[in-house]
C-alpha cells in the first residue's frame, strides 16, 4: 500500500514539474494577462451589473477563459498515451524501439523528449511541454480554436475600452470623468478612473491578444486540416517522402495513405467524440478498403532502409561543442541554425558521421559509435554545422547527397 501510494505521489509530481517549463509559463502568462485585462475593462466599458449585455458579455470573458484553461490542461496532463511497455504483436511489418523495449504499433513514434513511444504522434508541443497525440488530439486542436476565439473578444473589449476613454479625455481632460453610456443605458453613470498606466496595460493586452489570434489560429488552421484527412503532421511528413522516393527512383508505383476513410466526416469523428473519449485504443486502426493494416509502416521501413543507402559519411574536421547557435563557426551558420528543438550534437576532431538530411549550412546525422563503446548506448544523432566536416574520399567520389542537400546547392 505504501509502494503505491510513492508511485502516486510521484507521478502526480511529474505531472505538476510539467508547468516548470518555459512554454506552460509563456502559454499561461498570456491567457492570464489577457483574461485579467479584458475583465477589469469589460467593467470599464459596460458595467455588468446593471444592463443584460454587460451581464452577457462578462459571462463570456469568464467562459472562455475556463474553457480555454480546461482544454489547455487536458492536453498537458492527460497527455497522448503511450504504447505499453514491451508491448509485442505478432507481426513481422512493426519497427523495434530498443529504448522502450517494446515493437511501435501503427502510427506511433518515439518521441525524444518524452522519452516514450506514443500513440498517433502528432509533434511535441513546447508550449504545453507534451506531445500531442491520441488521447489529447481533440483537447489540444478545441484549445487552438478557443484561444483565438477569446482573444477576438478581448481585443474587442480592448479597443471598444480605449476608444471611449480617449474620447472622453479629449472632450473632457485627463481628470476623472463621466462618460456618456446610453446605448448601454446605465443609471446612475459612474465615475471611471482610466489612468495612463491602465491605458499602457490595455495596448499590450491589445498586442497579446492580437498576436495570439493570428499565430494560435495558423496552428488551428493546419491541425483541422490534416485530422480532416486523418492524418498527423508526422504522416504528412512520411506521406511526402513517399512520393519523393517513388519519383527520385522511377518506381512503377503508388503509396495510398490507409488511414483516410474518404469521408472529411468520418475523419472527423476519428478524433472528436461526444463523449471526449477518443475511438479505439490507440494500437489498432481502422483502414480504407484496398489498403493493408500496415501499409503505413511498410513505407516507413522503405524509407529507412532509402535513407541508409543515400546518406552520406563525413569525417569531422573542426570541434563542435554542440551549441544551438555558435558563434565561432561563422555569421552565416549563426543565423541559419535550425529552427527546430531536434538535439545538436557535440563533435570531435577525427570522428565519423552520416548525414542523412542538411540544409545549406547544417546537416543532420547519426555519430558513427566504435564498437567497443556501441553495446547499450543509444545513438547519437543530430544538426551540426556543415563547415565542421567534409565528406570521406569514399563518399565525395558519388552523386550521391543527403535528403535535402541537392535542393540546396
Amino acid at each position: 500500500m505504501g509502494t503505491f501510494c510513492s508511485v502516486i505521489k510521484f507521478e502526480n509530481l511529474q505531472e505538476v514539474k510539467r508547468l516548470c517549463h518555459w512554454g506552460p509559463i509563456i502559454a499561461l502568462g498570456v491567457i492570464a494577462i489577457c483574461s485579467t485585462m479584458a475583465m477589469i475593462d469589460s467593467v470599464l466599458w459596460y458595467w455588468p451589473l446593471h444592463t443584460t449585455g454587460g451581464s452577457m458579455n462578462f459571462i463570456m470573458l469568464i467562459n472562455w477563459t475556463v474553457m480555454i484553461l480546461y482544454n489547455y490542461f487536458n492536453a498537458m496532463f492527460v497527455g497522448p498515451g503511450f504504447v505499453p511497455l514491451g508491448w509485442k504483436p505478432d507481426s513481422m511489418y512493426l519497427q523495434y524501439c530498443k529504448v522502450c523495449q517494446a515493437y511501435k504499433a501503427p502510427r506511433s513514434h518515439h518521441c525524444r523528449k518524452c522519452n516514450r513511444c506514443v500513440m498517433k504522434m502528432d509533434h511535441h508541443c513546447p508550449w504545453i511541454n507534451n506531445c500531442c497525440g491520441y488521447q489529447n488530439h481533440a483537447s489540444f486542436t478545441l484549445f487552438l480554436l478557443l484561444a483565438p476565439l477569446g482573444c477576438i473578444h478581448a481585443a474587442f473589449i480592448f479597443v471598444m475600452t480605449m476608444y471611449t476613454q480617449l474620447y472622453n479625455r479629449l472632450s473632457f481632460g485627463w481628470n476623472t470623468v463621466k462618460i456618456d453610456m446610453s446605448a448601454a443605458r446605465r443609471d446612475p453613470l459612474p465615475i471611471i478612473p482610466f489612468g495612463l498606466a491602465a491605458f499602457a496595460a490595455t495596448l499590450f493586452a491589445l498586442g497579446l491578444a492580437l498576436g495570439t489570434t493570428i499565430a494560435v489560429g495558423m496552428l488551428f488552421f493546419i491541425q483541422m486540416k490534416i485530422i480532416l484527412r486523418n492524418k498527423t503532421s508526422i504522416e504528412s511528413w512520411i506521406e511526402e517522402k513517399a512520393k519523393d522516393r517513388i519519383q527520385y527512383y522511377q518506381l512503377d508505383e503508388v503509396f495510398v495513405f490507409p488511414y483516410d476513410m474518404g469521408s472529411r466526416w468520418k475523419n472527423f469523428k476519428q478524433v472528436f467524440t461526444w463523449s471526449g473519449v477518443p475511438k479505439g485504443d490507440g494500437l489498432d486502426w481502422p483502414i480504407r478498403e484496398g489498403c493493408h493494416q500496415y501499409s503505413l509502416t511498410i513505407e516507413q521501413l522503405k524509407q529507412k532502409a532509402d535513407k541508409r543507402v543515400r546518406s552520406v559519411q563525413y569525417k569531422v574536421i573542426q570541434d563542435y561543442s554542440g551549441t544551438c547557435c555558435p558563434l565561432n563557426r561563422g555569421i552565416k551558420t549563426f543565423f541559419t541554425s535550425p529552427c527546430t528543438e531536434e538535439p545538436r550534437i557535440r563533435l570531435q576532431k577525427g570522428e565519423f558521421i552520416l548525414a542523412t538530411r542538411g540544409l545549406r549550412y547544417w546537416l543532420y546525422g547519426d555519430k558513427i559509435l566504435d564498437d567497443s563503446i556501441k553495446e547499450g548506448v543509444s545513438r547519437i544523432r543530430g544538426w551540426f554545422p556543415r563547415n565542421c566536416v567534409e565528406k570521406c574520399p569514399c563518399d565525395a567520389e558519388t552523386d550521391q547527397a543527403p535528403e535535402g542537400e541537392k535542393k540546396n546547392r
